[in-house]
């Protein structure tokens, strides 16, 4: 468990650095004990169970997640399909999104929850193509087992399209950066619209943590896992985790938003053809 807690503690880290990159280093913190104070709001005819059910589930997603992503050799729940878990954990987020907008009984919630599913469609495809890829060319859906496979060279030297295809998924996982059109300011928040409080608080920590994880589950697929000089496996693969964390977490301020149909063009139109050409080279060499 100690690899759950470790990612928890990245994801407060890359709050932390994104506060940084805005010029209010301790602005997070500021917000996380303000929103710990303030009561919560309840619109008209709300479902209330509903909407704790989508805050809740989408840090324990991301948690649930982090259980098979692997520290060198050290992993909290090891898995031969670790991969496939980790997919699955990402699409409960989904229905987190959805059930969070839905449940609030409001326009703008539930225009966020849309987009966010709209936003999945266009990028899942791509994203499992690239998660495809690498397990294809480790003969495994291990996560260790991918790791271990790169001995020498990192995949992401020799199928570059599959890893900038899921770096770009990996964002639009966590709703971030170019991707964050269903928390958009032209629906007033999307699906924050409504949320306040603890509630808020709850559902943007697992914001963060579906992003410190998916930085996370990228080192094991692409850049070697624990591989690397002089500092031991287990301590590689999260100074991995922090260059792409950073990476991801500078994306925020520094790309415009897609709008969701221009998203959805890109994704079909671009990342699919891309990724599938870059699964069908690694078939043929690996084969």
């Amino acid at each position: 468990m100690v690899e759950v807690l470790v990612l928890g503690v990245l994801a407060v880290a890359a709050a932390a650095l994104g506060g940084a990159l805005a010029g209010r280093p301790a602005e997070p913190f500021r917000e996380a004990a303000r929103l710990l104070t303030v009561q919560r709001r309840v619109t008209a005819r709300a479902d209330v169970p509903l909407t704790r059910i989508g805050v809740v589930s989408l840090p324990v997603a991301a948690a649930l997640a982090a259980l098979v992503v692997p520290f060198g050799d050290r992993v909290a729940a090891g898995s031969r399909v670790g991969v496939v878990w980790f997919n699955a954990m990402e699409v409960v987020a989904w229905g987190s999104v959805w059930l969070a907008g839905w449940g609030v009984n409001s326009a703008f919630g539930l225009v966020g929850g849309y987009r966010f599913l709209a936003q999945g469609l266009a990028y899942e495809l791509p994203h499992m193509f690239a998660l495809i890829t690498a397990a294809l060319a480790a003969h495994s859906l291990d996560l260790r087992a991918i790791g271990q496979a790169q001995d020498g060279l990192w995949f992401a030297v020799w199928m570059p399209v599959a890893f900038a295809v899921y770096l770009v998924s990996a964002a639009a996982m966590a709703f971030w950066g170019p991707f964050d059109h269903p928390v958009g300011d032209d629906v007033a928040g999307g699906v924050l619209a409504e949320l306040s409080g603890p509630d808020r608080l709850v559902f943007l920590a697992g914001r963060y943590g579906l992003l410190a994880v998916a930085s996370a589950v990228a080192v094991p697929l692409f850049l070697g896992g624990g591989a690397g000089p002089l500092l031991p496996a287990w301590l590689w693969s999260p100074v991995k985790t922090c260059a792409v964390l950073a990476l991801l977490v500078w994306t925020r301020r520094r790309l415009p938003v897609l709008r969701m149909d221009r998203a959805m063009t890109v994704a079909w139109t671009v990342l699919i053809p891309a990724s599938v050409l870059q699964m069908l080279v690694v078939a043929i060499v690996v084969v």
